[in-house]
């Protein structure tokens, strides 16, 4: 199940990258419809299978805000600065980037609980640098290999990934996993249909538009996250994150393949770096508990 959720993730930001692409697909569109659409059935889900009481959250002013909040500097910034990464650069740079969001948590836990970062943690921030400044510049510091604008969004997404799995710990020790998630994805779809609208559909639809919007809705957002959750609750949340870096192991290989994204050796050395940071923080002696949960 971590595996299939890894690939499901992986191949849906292959297909948002065709989208944007060769489709002309709005990004704020597909972000909004996927939000809403995942929102509403995973508060179905909260309500039919973990029996939870919808509204229950609600009636807490303080969890109330901290749900809002977590709607849009979490769920939301990490939906639109991944998103925004693949359209500006491809899916297999914007997953690799958006992967160094473990290095940042560490960081900031370092920070936070005032201690100096152990061995593991400086040899993955070490890792996280190196591995981003080839990928980004392919070893030559006098261009980009990226634009500047997909670097900025890459990276960004990054920080969001740690905003989005540090801030709700509070929220996911008090509730149903899937209350908060749908919750915080149909809060975030509402807040982004003012910027763009779910009845306002551009681009060319065919059979292929159709087929991978209903991939990216369903099998890389619901289905992701069901079989995500499952492996939390059946091996644990460690062994799941780790399995979960299939994706941008699948998400790299399949815009190599299908969609003849460039990726050179200096790429694949970059995107190692990055991804092995997530097995030396699994290592680390101190285990600092994280409650997470992914929804990209």
């Amino acid at each position: 199940m971590a595996v299939l959720a890894a690939l499901f993730w992986g191949v849906s930001g292959t297909f948002a990258q065709f989208l944007f692409q060769q489709r002309g697909i709005n990004i704020e569109w597909l972000i909004t419809i996927r939000l809403l659409i995942s929102g509403i059935c995973l508060l179905l889900y909260a309500k039919l299978a973990d029996k939870t009481e919808l509204f229950e959250i609600w009636k807490n002013k303080k969890d109330a805000i901290q749900l809002v909040v977590f709607s849009i500097t979490g769920m939301l910034a990490v939906q639109y600065t991944y998103f925004a990464a693949i359209k500006y650069s491809n899916a297999a740079t914007a997953t690799v980037l958006q992967y160094a969001g473990p290095v940042i948590i560490a960081v900031y836990l370092a920070f936070k609980n005032k201690r100096v970062p152990v061995l593991v943690e400086i040899a993955a921030i070490v890792l996280a640098v190196l591995g981003t400044f080839l990928l980004v510049t392919h070893g030559d510091t006098s261009s980009l290999s990226v634009s500047g604008i997909a670097l900025f969004f890459g990276l960004a997404s990054a920080v969001a990934l740690a905003v989005y799995t540090l801030q709700p710990v509070k929220l996911l020790s008090k509730y149903k996993s899937s209350l908060i998630i749908g919750w915080g994805m149909f809060c975030a779809g509402i807040v982004f249909s003012f910027v763009k609208a779910p009845w306002d559909i551009q681009g060319v639809w065919d059979m292929q538009t159709f087929g991978y919007t209903a991939f990216i809705v369903l099998f890389g957002t619901l289905i992701a996250f069901y079989f995500y959750l499952s492996a939390v609750q059946i091996i644990g949340g460690q062994k799941t994150s780790l399995l979960a870096s299939m994706e941008p192991l699948s998400a790299t290989i399949l815009a190599v393949l299908w969609l003849n994204v460039s990726y050179s050796l200096i790429d694949w050395i970059g995107s190692i770096f990055i991804i092995s940071t997530i097995f030396l923080l699994s290592i680390k002696p101190k285990k600092v508990k994280i409650i997470q949960e992914r929804a990209d």
